[in-house]
């Protein structure tokens, strides 16, 4: 399908990265003539103004020509590409997650200062993110918005080195690495973790389970945070109550986790959750045992996403502005193309606080 229109992701951006593809792996080769815009209406069911954007956006790129009454084609040579104007996103899933607000936080700033934005989808693998580094080398990329990947730090930083050596720029989006010298726009999760923990235990709550993924430098911060806040309040920290997934983000093995921290409900009264997908699987699990949320278990999140059913409560949680740090991002490495920006920089956004119903006071 190439159109999802569930997708958060504008239409015309879905085509102009899926036209784009077709070119780049060969579909639509030097000289041949692209689909036209009817072609283009009947496949996808767009509307011509739709079309229209995607593959201006692709002219303007230097990937298409349109040639007066015969149509719109492949260029000849792609030396004639304004590579200037070219940035790559490499982000885990554009369908799900807050990977979605960020590329279009990227998207916009990007368009505002007349650049494109060369998306790339790693599902978390290094595999993937290494494919997509070649690929984004190969076609001349300018700078890179990377968010790394569930691999290890070295892995990564194979990545980074893969562009950094041909003197191209790379500003890492939320997630951090533990080698010095990188630019980076984040978020305080350490202290974003600490708050939601307090609040908890100023709402009573002594027994607070945490589950979340030790892959990412973002949720190890959380951990982090949780337990400050716990030690700080003398609250002993109890290992049978952390539970760790040693991997990407997966509903099934969420759902296992959620099982056993809710089959011994009596053990905890409220649950950190390292993200709000992890917080609404929780929810799940709990309505299907049949614990009412906040009566009988209380529920933090991280991020501020929309819920994926109308009928869950809503969710205390931290607002992540995910959206601003896509715009930040693109604004970082288009200094740096520049040479504005030259000692490396880490900017370090604001996330608020957001109470709202899935926390009871005991």
């Amino acid at each position: 399908m190439i159109i999802d229109r569930n997708s958060p992701i504008p239409q015309y951006f879905q085509l102009q990265t899926w036209l784009f593809e077709q070119i780049e792996q060969g579909v639509f080769k030097p000289n041949d003539k692209i689909p036209t815009e009817e072609e283009l209406a009947q496949l996808t069911g767009l509307a011509r103004a739709t079309i229209r954007q995607a593959v201006q956006n692709l002219v303007n790129m230097g990937y298409l020509v349109r040639k007066k009454r015969l149509g719109t084609f492949v260029l000849r040579d792609q030396q004639f590409i304004e590579k200037k104007a070219m940035v790559g996103i490499l982000i885990p899933d554009i369908r799900t997650g807050y990977a979605p607000i960020l590329a279009r936080g990227a998207e916009d700033e990007a368009s505002r200062s007349q650049y494109s934005l060369i998306l790339c989808n790693t599902d978390d693998l290094f595999v993937k993110a290494d494919y997509h580094a070649d690929r984004l080398i190969e076609i001349g990329i300018r700078g890179v918005i990377f968010v790394p990947t569930a691999a290890d730090d070295e892995k990564n930083l194979q990545i980074i080195s893969k562009f950094t050596r041909k003197k191209i720029p790379v500003v890492l989006a939320d997630r951090t690495l533990s080698a010095e010298n990188l630019d980076i726009v984040t978020t305080d999760n350490f202290d974003g973790a600490y708050k939601l923990t307090k609040y908890l235990i100023d709402k009573g709550h002594q027994r607070i389970g945490i589950t979340l993924s030790d892959n990412f430098s973002t949720e190890n911060q959380r951990l982090a945070g949780y337990k400050k806040a716990l030690l700080d309040h003398h609250i002993a920290i109890d290992p049978k109550i952390i539970r760790i997934h040693h991997g990407p983000y997966a509903e099934k093995p969420y759902m296992k986790i959620a099982r056993a921290f809710l089959k011994d409900s009596n053990s905890i009264t409220a649950i950190f959750a390292g993200h709000d997908r992890i917080a609404y699987i929780i929810y799940t699990v709990a309505e299907e045992m049949g614990l009412r949320i906040p009566e009988e278990l209380s529920i933090v999140g991280y991020d501020d996403l929309r819920p994926t059913c109308a009928h869950m409560v809503s969710l205390t949680t931290m607002h992540q502005p995910i959206y601003e740090m896509g715009q930040e991002s693109m604004k970082l490495i288009m200094r740096k193309i520049s040479g504005e920006a030259k000692n490396p920089q880490k900017m370090i956004l604001n996330s608020i606080f957001k109470e709202r119903k899935s926390v009871a006071k005991l």
